[in-house]
């Protein structure tokens, strides 16, 4: 592959504004593509410092990459608040080519500012308040949802695109904590295989990246970290990091992954080994 082989693609990252979100824009900005950054707000990029607003975390992929980058504001999980940023993007950068459904996490309606950065309380399969239930369904499945109702008839007509959708490794086993988190992403993963199933006709692709522990700001303010696995080559016995991410979000929306569709691929230095 050449080194900006996405030149000429339009891309929008959902939840792009920080962490592994981040680092995906700026993984497809070096690499040619045009992209739309998005957040939930203006300043969602402040919450763990990582840009002063998304206008700037814009300017900065640009100025880093040589790809034009805007950025759109909204809620993700209202269907009208998604056509308009849909409208938004192909405005101002034409028809979009790669979508990435990144924005979600395991955030209760307190936000990231809460305790454990947002992480609720009680946090199993049946304690957890039912607004919190709500919430961490609505910010990772919906969102999803919608956007792929958005933007995949557009792909449908012009017969091209490609999708990415953000899960985790949470979705692929039991778990204790985190259990409406797991539900979501589980959730993900299937629609997503069910997405891929209909889409095949058109040559639209559509996969799942499932990181394991990824080190971001938001991942360092929500737990104590095991200092051990903050190596960063070596052993495969680590934490992710989000270029790592990114690197496989690459690879996905590329022609080098030009017949897979419909697939979970976990990136977790082979913590989980057992069939998807």
């Amino acid at each position: 592959m050449s080194e900006r082989h996405l030149e000429g693609k339009v891309a929008w990252v959902t939840g792009s504004s920080r962490g592994i979100g981040k680092e995906i824009a700026f993984q497809l900005a070096r690499k040619g593509a045009k992209v739309c950054v998005h957040g939930s707000t203006l300043f969602s990029s402040k919450a763990f410092g990582e840009a002063e607003s998304l206008e700037a975390l814009a300017r900065s992929i640009e100025k880093e990459t040589g790809s034009f980058t805007t950025y759109v504001v909204g809620d993700l999980t209202d269907p009208g608040v998604v056509k308009k940023l849909r409208e938004e993007i192909e405005s101002s950068l034409g028809p979009i080519d790669i979508l990435v459904n990144n924005a979600g996490g395991d955030i209760g309606v307190k936000g990231v500012e809460a305790p454990q950065a947002g992480k609720p309380e009680r946090n199993d399969a049946v304690f957890i308040p039912i607004e919190d239930l709500r919430k961490i369904l609505d910010r990772n499945l919906l969102t999803c949802i919608y956007v792929c109702r958005e933007v995949v008839p557009g792909m449908i007509q012009r017969q091209r695109g490609v999708i990415v959708n953000i899960g985790s490794i949470s979705g692929l086993v039991g778990l204790p904590e985190s259990v409406i988190y797991a539900t979501a992403k589980a959730a993900v993963h299937e629609y997503t295989r069910c997405l891929a199933t209909m889409l095949r006709p058109y040559g639209i692709r559509a996969n799942v990246v499932a990181p394991g522990d990824t080190v971001t700001e938001r991942f360092k303010a929500s737990r104590p970290l095991d200092e051990k696995r903050m190596q960063t080559s070596g052993s495969l016995e680590r934490y992710g990091w989000p270029q790592e991410i990114a690197a496989t979000v690459e690879f996905l929306v590329s022609e080098a992954s030009s017949y897979i569709t419909g697939q979970v691929l976990r990136v977790d230095g082979g913590k989980q080994t057992w069939p998807a």
